[in-house]
Parts: C-alpha cells; sequence; structure tokens
C-alpha cells in the first residue's frame, strides 16, 4: 500500500522576501530544507505520483481550471486503489486473510470515490452542452426556445 503525503509549503519569494505557498506539493521529506510544510494541506497520494526530489508530479494542481484539478485526483485515486488490489492478491486467504478483507475494501472505497468524481465531472459537461444548446437556439414569437423546426 505505497500512499505518500504530499503538501503545500511555505518559502521566501526571492524579489519580494515575503512567505508565499509553494506551486507545488512535497512530501515532508523534501521541504524540511525549502520551508515550512503548511499541514492542512495534507493530500494522500500514490507514491508513483512522486518524482526522485519528493515533489509530486503528474497533477494540474491549482491552475485554475477545476476540472483538471478532479481529473487528477481521480487518477490519483484510481491508482491507489489498484496498489490495493496488486498487494491484496500476494496475501494468503488462511493466514493473511484480515489484512486482504481490508485492503480490499480500502481498494473498493477508493474506486467508487473515483467514480463520484467521474460522474460529477460528466453531468457537469453534459449541463454544459445543454445549457449552451439553450442559449443558441432560436425562439418563438411567445419567446419560448425552439428546438426543432415545425413541419
Amino acid at each position: 500500500m505505497p500512499d505518500a503525503f504530499v503538501y503545500y509549503f511555505l518559502i521566501r519569494d526571492r524579489s519580494t522576501g515575503r512567505l508565499v505557498t509553494s506551486k507545488r506539493r512535497a512530501t515532508l521529506a523534501a521541504i524540511k530544507s525549502k520551508g515550512e510544510p503548511l499541514l492542512e494541506s495534507q493530500m494522500a497520494v500514490d507514491d508513483s505520483e512522486i518524482d526522485a526530489m519528493g515533489f509530486l508530479v503528474s497533477r494540474s494542481d491549482g491552475d485554475g481550471d477545476p476540472t483538471g484539478e478532479l481529473w487528477g485526483e481521480i487518477r490519483s485515486l484510481r491508482l491507489r486503489a489498484e496498489s490495493r488490489e496488486r498487494e491484496a492478491k500476494q496475501l494468503n486467504d488462511g493466514m493473511d486473510r484480515e489484512r486482504k478483507l481490508m485492503l480490499c475494501a480500502e481498494g473498493r472505497e477508493l474506486r467508487n470515490r473515483s467514480d463520484r468524481l467521474q460522474h460529477l465531472i460528466q453531468k457537469r459537461n453534459e449541463r454544459g452542452l445543454s445549457q449552451a444548446i439553450q442559449k443558441t437556439a432560436p425562439t418563438n414569437e411567445a419567446g419560448n426556445r425552439q428546438f426543432f423546426k415545425p413541419e
């Protein structure tokens, strides 16, 4: 179960000397020599998402597009679920039964969370498309939108 915890942290801005929040998250070990971690920003990720320097990679965190951030979260949840499933497959049903059941339950929960997030994104996209169609549909004399031409 290779989860890692990453955090934003405070660093000094080189030009102003003021404390600013980092743009990327990192592990506590990576932050140690760079600044102060913001513990409230803790996020669990799969360790495959951490680079050799201890920084989170392959995420569009904080780029202004919440959908990109959600897709990053979905990807991370799925990676974490897969790592639990891989570990559970390697365990014995006899001696390690309890641990195997726990890993399977955690994997299911992580997948359910990723599926819920994906569903929310899809609903949002469908709603946006529907609103775009309504905005471009012509109106009749009564002010109602016409989607189809009368025959």
